[in-house]
């Protein structure tokens, strides 16, 4: 009478898998800082930085902090202390316009000026700037005096005050060969800055025979590569040389005239380089919100539209 149906099933072997991961290990398990987890501070790099001998007695360790955003490079002298760091000064390519640049303001060059204008306010806070003039004459050459056992990454060390030592902080950033941030690296130990480096991360290193051109370096500096590319893009394809270039265009800079535009505006920053005076927020109180309705009024606004409704389709319904 009952018909009984076996569904037909496939059984697999399951292989046996080791528990990696025992209880002991999550409840040893420890979080690491926040910033590490947002990928944003690299501890070890952060730790060899900051801590400094403890027969310096709580000297500070300077360092030259370059961050870039999508919009503007940012040059920091900074210590750190138990509760967090201290800003000795800071400069941004935001403030290049007052030198005359206004365009290509993360570049290379940008970089450069944005790194010189940091060492030349720092030298000028701390009374230093008479004494440590840097490099004027531009040239791509790593600069250094060795006295005893010390080197001074500078022209001259006085022999009353000593140079303002500073070590440059990337933070995530990949260092690469040719990179932005040792454009301002360059600018800040040619404005007078004592920071050790080398030449091996400069434009115009050559890895493999080991040999450095300082006329690239000198070139990078000064725009060439963005003077190359105006005049190639706008003989190849001059609707994209339109387009990419015309911030450029409207402030009538040609790819001519880059090097003349940027020793300039070097001449200006070490005519001047302290800060623009801040100019005094007012905010703009003629804005008012508006009152937030009772539910009484939410009420008689909703029937005001029910009753408009209405009358509508009344009036369609006699014609």
């Amino acid at each position: 009478r009952y018909q009984v149906k076996f569904r037909q099933t496939n059984f697999v072997n399951m292989t046996f898998v080791k528990l990696q991961k025992s209880k002991a290990y999550f409840k040893r398990y420890q979080v690491k800082f926040r910033r590490r987890r947002e990928g944003k501070t690299d501890y070890r790099q952060r730790k060899r930085l900051c801590c400094q001998a403890k027969n310096k007695y709580q000297s500070p360790k300077y360092r030259l902090v370059v961050r870039f955003t999508n919009k503007q490079v940012i040059c920091q002298i900074a210590y750190s202390l138990i509760d967090g760091d201290r800003i000795l000064t800071s400069a941004s390519s935001n403030e290049l316009p007052r030198y005359g640049l206004s365009v290509g303001l993360k570049n290379y060059a940008a970089a450069y000026c944005t790194g010189l204008l940091c060492a030349r306010r720092l030298l000028q806070k701390v009374g230093l700037d008479d004494v440590y003039e840097g490099n004027d004459e531009v040239d791509g050459n790593v600069v250094s005096t060795t006295i005893g056992k010390t080197t001074y990454y500078v022209d001259e060390v006085d022999e009353d005050k000593r140079p303002f030592r500073a070590l440059l902080d990337v933070g995530v950033k990949t260092t690469s060969t040719g990179c932005r941030i040792f454009g301002a690296l360059k600018g800040a130990a040619d404005g007078g800055l004592d920071i050790p480096h080398s030449e091996k991360r400069f434009p115009g290193y050559d890895r493999d025979s080991k040999e450095y051109d300082a006329d690239m370096h000198r070139e990078r500096i000064f725009g060439g590569h963005v003077g190359e590319y105006m005049e190639y893009l706008e003989e190849e394809d001059n609707t994209k040389y339109q387009a990419q270039f015309a911030a450029y265009l409207e402030e009538d800079i040609e790819a001519d005239g880059l090097e003349e535009l940027y020793e300039s505006v070097h001449e200006k920053i070490r005519e001047d380089p302290s800060p623009s005076e801040k100019k005094a927020f007012s905010p703009d109180k003629s804005f008012k919100r508006t009152a937030k309705l009772s539910i009484e009024e939410r009420k008689a606004r909703v029937q005001a539209k029910k009753d408009a409704k209405n009358a509508e389709l009344e009036a369609e319904d006699d014609e």
